[in-house]
């Protein structure tokens, strides 16, 4: 697939509100032949997210962020600084139509990204994202969490580069209570954010061309 992909990278923090509303028009040009494909790269403020599947109750009551509904598949989830948010808007009717391949293509592009910072990234049965071991189990590096509009995909992946880990800590992520969540920067990995983004736009081509 030789199509160009536009790379966007939000210099500012993102409000979600302002994400779905960008995402949505943006999948609408897509749908149309109006706008290239688009891989955008950001970070939000301090928040939670439900997913169609998630169980409000997986957000304790001491949550002390905002919690937005979306329509991405998934449970809950958690974003906010330090943590590399990739909305992928890619046109799978010009693509493969098969969204099990599309999330098995994004889990390779987050195990092959990962590699490249020296981190071996693994998928697990019946779990979703990308998982590490670490000295204390295994652990969630990577949340996935999809939606498609006439093809066009939305929303997509969220790599811990280098977050509050203690933010985890008020939802139960992604409905999965026995392991923990980790990050770059808890692995002894010391890479900055414009190293993930080139890491991110190089693995890319690998997985998805």
């Amino acid at each position: 697939m030789s199509q160009k992909v536009l790379w966007q990278i939000a210099e500012d923090y993102v409000s979600y509100p302002q994400a779905i509303e960008d995402m949505d028009a943006y999948a609408h040009d897509i749908a149309q032949g109006e706008k290239p494909e688009r891989v955008w790269l950001l970070e939000h403020p301090p928040l939670y997210t439900l997913g169609t599947s998630a169980d409000k109750n997986d957000v304790l009551p001491q949550a002390q962020f905002p919690t937005f509904e979306t329509g991405r598949g998934g449970q809950v989830t958690y974003h906010g600084p330090g943590q590399r948010v990739a909305y992928v808007q890619l046109n799978l009717k010009k693509r493969t139509p098969d969204i099990k391949k599309y999330i098995f293509d994004l889990e390779e592009w987050l195990i092959r990204t990962l590699a490249t910072l020296g981190v071996i990234g693994e998928r697990r049965p019946n779990r979703i994202g990308i998982w590490v071991d670490t000295p204390n189990g295994e652990k969630k590096i990577a949340a996935i969490g999809v939606r498609l509009k006439k093809w066009v995909t939305l929303h997509g992946v969220a790599l811990n580069v280098n977050p509050d880990l203690r933010h985890f800590e008020d939802i139960v992520p992604c409905g999965i209570q026995d392991y923990g969540v980790t990050s770059l920067n808890e692995l002894d990995i010391d890479a900055s954010m414009s190293d993930v983004d080139q890491a991110l736009q190089q693995a890319f081509i690998d997985a998805f061309e």
